[in-house]
């Protein structure tokens, strides 16, 4: 049962209980991310996240963490395009405590200029990590691909070069102006007393202000039509080839996730049935959407060793072209609402991806779907819904695309599968 409230300063509180479960899962999600940034800090957003965790008042870092694990919790958090979470899960005997510490890191943190050099450091390895990681290289590229200039297309992580120029004045500038109560949900779920639970939370976040409301505001993101490519002497040729998507909370967006179910999203797709288990070409091959506000992106992701590319290309962009031609049953629509249905009442299993998803629910449309609400939602996919999809994501074929591997044959490569396509941007990986 899900209870909404707000605080005196205007927090959003989400509440769920659940009798059979004995632990409790708490969040604080802030509309914040890379896309609130601009190209000087790019990359702050995600530095203020570490630095949460880097001491308040009452606490040095160590005891922060300290606290929870001591009580066989767990504490966490992460930053996307555009939200950042912190988050403890832990018995439900010391909501208390991870209320307490929650709403300590968030008002109380010190940014202090010993542990920013210290931190700087660690986010420093995190870019080089990053940097290794053909996956993640490719996931950055691809964003310059799709938005260009758009801060849609900015790295999480940021550069290099500015987070050294982090300070303790620069960080509670950008905190005092991007994190106010407006701007954030407190979601909880699990096992509590509701009528201590307000108290609490009046106690640890009431006194939460801010001088001015924070109102995120996003320019209007325009989709390229372009390439982005990687050399890195590697084994395998990592490729990502975008489709239009739909943006976040989109009526159609159920069509979509059962689509994608069919095209590339297990085992039994047609992705992977024609390219791992037919030609053999692959070990992973999968499609996905990302949504964000405003917009969306549909994309298929594979590896493939370099000789293998132009194989492995042509039989996606086959059934690609099969799909919006032919389209699918009715006997695969019914089986793949089961599919879908079944991941999403799963995923319900765990209260911490509860909490994760009352939480953005909340903060980007201010409003919860039920349980029910979704069951429906899923149950009533026609095949007008299927065609929208069709038409709007699949049928305009690929839009954008993205690699990273050795010695790229990019003009080559786009050719087999959409000749309109042309490279735009050669990026060679450097540290800045």
């Amino acid at each position: 049962m899900y209870n909404i409230f707000k605080l005196n300063n205007g927090l959003r509180i989400v509440t769920e209980y659940i009798e059979h479960v004995n632990s409790i899962s708490v969040g604080v999600m802030v509309q914040n991310g890379s896309r609130n940034e601009d190209l000087e800090v790019n990359g702050i957003s995600h530095f203020i996240e570490h630095m949460f965790f880097k001491g308040t008042e009452k606490r040095n870092s160590k005891e922060i963490v300290e606290e929870i694990e001591n009580v066989g919790g767990q504490i966490n958090a992460y930053t996307s395009k555009e939200v950042t979470c912190y988050y403890i899960k832990a018995l439900n005997t010391h909501v208390d405590l991870a209320i307490d510490i929650l709403a300590d890191m968030l008002i109380n943190s010190k940014f202090d200029e010993e542990e920013i050099k210290k931190e700087q450091g660690v986010v420093i390895e995190e870019i080089n990590m990053s940097e290794d990681s053909p996956e993640d290289v490719l996931s950055d590229i691809q964003a310059r691909a799709l938005f260009g200039d758009n801060p849609l297309s900015y790295p999480i992580l940021g550069t290099s070069k500015n987070i050294r120029s982090f300070n303790h004045s620069k960080l509670k500038k950008f905190v005092k102006s991007h994190y106010a109560p407006n701007n954030s949900v407190v979601s909880i779920c699990g096992k509590f007393d509701e009528k201590e639970l307000r108290k609490i939370l009046e106690g640890k976040f009431g006194g939460w202000k801010a001088e001015d409301e924070y109102k995120p505001f996003y320019e209007e993101p325009k989709i390229i039509n372009g390439t982005m490519y990687t050399n890195k002497p590697i084994e395998q040729l990592h490729i990502n080839l975008a489709l239009k998507g739909l943006p976040y909370a989109h009526d159609k967006s159920y069509a979509l996730l059962l689509l994608n179910n069919i095209f590339g999203g297990g085992a039994s797709s047609r992705l992977f049935q024609k390219v791992r288990e037919e030609l053999g070409l692959c070990y992973t091959i999968y499609s996905y959407a990302q949504p964000y506000l405003g917009v969306g992106v549909n994309n298929i992701y594979t590896g493939v060793s370099k000789q293998y590319a132009d194989k492995a290309l042509d039989a996606i962009y086959k059934e690609l072209k099969e799909l919006v031609e032919k389209g699918i049953t009715k006997e695969q629509l019914e089986i793949n609402k089961e599919k879908i249905k079944a991941g999403y009442i799963l995923g319900l299993e765990s209260t911490s991806s509860r909490m994760f998803a009352n939480a953005k629910s909340l903060l980007l449309q201010n409003k919860i779907k039920t349980q029910e609400e979704v069951i429906e939602k899923i149950n009533t996919i026609n095949n007008d819904d299927i065609n929208y999809v069709l038409d709007t994501c699949f049928k305009p074929g690929i839009i954008s695309t993205a690699y990273v591997g050795p010695d790229i044959e990019v003009n080559k490569l786009n050719n087999i599968i959409e000749p309109s396509i042309k490279a735009f941007n050669i990026l060679n990986l450097q540290k800045i």
